[in-house]
């Protein structure tokens, strides 16, 4: 199962805007620092969080803010912003079975009914997850490592 690593970063970069945006511009340079990512990435990112609306981007120096409440920005709305296919991503299954076999003709079709249930279940849990949630878990672990 595979769910990218751009995922994880826009995450990492909506709780730094949160928290250091009303502070100072941040700008893909500076979420390029926190992260460890290339800026040209860093942009891309926040295009795609620009596009769904998640945030306010004004290039060159201006810098980006969160564009709505934390509680309505979900897992789910994240990683489909980044990677709008990242379900149908999920799960491989092998090429070329044969269709001689009983089992290799079919098996495609039997793993779609699981596959299908289990990216029905992740979407599930992805929308139940806010920013809010995160915030707050990052407050929490960061308290206890302050």
């Amino acid at each position: 199962m595979h769910i990218s690593t751009k995922c994880s970063v826009a995450i990492h970069c909506l709780i730094f805007i949160n928290e250091y945006g009303g502070k100072q511009k941040v700008t893909s340079d500076l979420l390029s620092l926190s992260t460890g990512s290339n800026p040209v990435t860093i942009r891309s990112i926040l295009s795609s969080l620009k596009k769904d609306g998640i945030l306010s981007v004004k290039f060159g120096t201006g810098g980006a803010t969160l564009n709505c409440p934390l509680k309505e920005v979900s897992m789910y709305r994240i990683c489909r912003a980044i990677e709008p296919d990242f379900v149908s991503k999920l799960f491989g299954v092998h090429a070329l079975p044969s269709p001689l076999c009983p089992v290799g003709k079919n098996i495609h079709n039997v793993l779609d009914c699981s596959y299908q249930k289990i990216g029905n279940d992740l979407c599930d849990s992805l929308k139940r997850i806010t920013l809010e949630d995160i915030i707050s878990d990052y407050y929490a672990i960061r308290q206890k490592t302050d």
